[in-house]
């Protein structure tokens, strides 16, 4: 489920051109996409303000746009800014806040002979032979964290596949910073190790999506209908999930 599969048109942000404009008295950055499109189109989301306009309309017809729309973008902007969260620690050390299965754990790093992650309903407890290394113990649970996912999440996979498919789906984690999970033509899933941070009915909405890809390599009505199949009230989990968006940058 590429971020583009929950808000409908989202181009790559890799195109286009990185612009500055004053807003209402604050400079704000936007990527400008020449696209092929009757209009001007503007989307603010986690990468921050994207603007499509058709060529032929000029750098001063678009920026009058913005000026227009000022008030919209920038709420918008402020809105997206309030999404983020602390979901790693910003320091590897005792106290700092770590996200887990949608809550926010404290970090407890002690010294040990022998490596050991475990969490509980207040703390992230990580037992570590170089505790005073936070790079290390930063490798060791993000280690955890992928198990975690291997376990947790990637296990439901095949909960789902047999309810669609009589063959099992390969399954790979991923580490991309632009998407939850994806579905291929060859029915190979990969699933962001990060959905393990996630509420785990959420974690669920995303794994319950790319199996329906499966049978529907598309966003059509059927394909939702077989979401729905497979994660009855999905749609409410689906808006949910545009709240989390921004732990896939973090």
């Amino acid at each position: 489920m590429r971020r583009g599969h929950l808000h409908d048109g989202e181009a790559s942000l890799r195109e286009g051109q990185l612009r500055g404009i004053v807003l209402a008295g604050q400079a704000i950055e936007y990527r400008l996409i020449r696209a092929r499109r009757r209009s001007i189109g503007m989307e603010v989301h986690l990468e921050g303000l994207t603007v499509r306009a058709p060529r032929w309309v000029s750098l001063h017809d678009i920026e009058a746009a913005l000026v227009e729309r000022a008030k919209w973008i920038l709420r918008s902007l402020a809105e997206w800014r309030a999404r983020r969260r602390d979901v790693m620690p910003r320091q590897w050390t005792t106290g700092a806040p770590i996200v887990f299965r949608g809550e926010q754990l404290a970090l407890e790093v002690f010294p040990a002979r022998r490596l050991s992650i475990a969490a509980d309903l207040f703390s992230l407890t990580v037992r570590h032979p170089e505790a005073h290394d936070e790079r290390q113990v930063a490798d060791g649970v993000r280690l955890w964290l992928r198990e975690q996912a291997w376990a947790l999440v990637v296990a439901r996979v095949a909960d789902y596949v047999r309810h669609v498919s009589p063959h099992p789906a390969p399954v790979r984690l991923s580490d991309a910073r632009s998407e939850w999970g994806s579905c291929n033509a060859r029915g190979e899933i990969r699933l962001n190790w990060r959905l393990v941070q996630l509420p785990p009915l959420l974690a669920e909405y995303v794994v319950a999506h790319e199996v329906a890809h499966i049978v529907e390599l598309n966003h059509s009505a059927r394909f939702w209908s077989v979401v729905e199949s497979l994660l009855p009230g999905h749609a409410a989990l689906r808006r949910q999930l545009d709240d989390w968006t921004a732990l896939l940058a973090a």
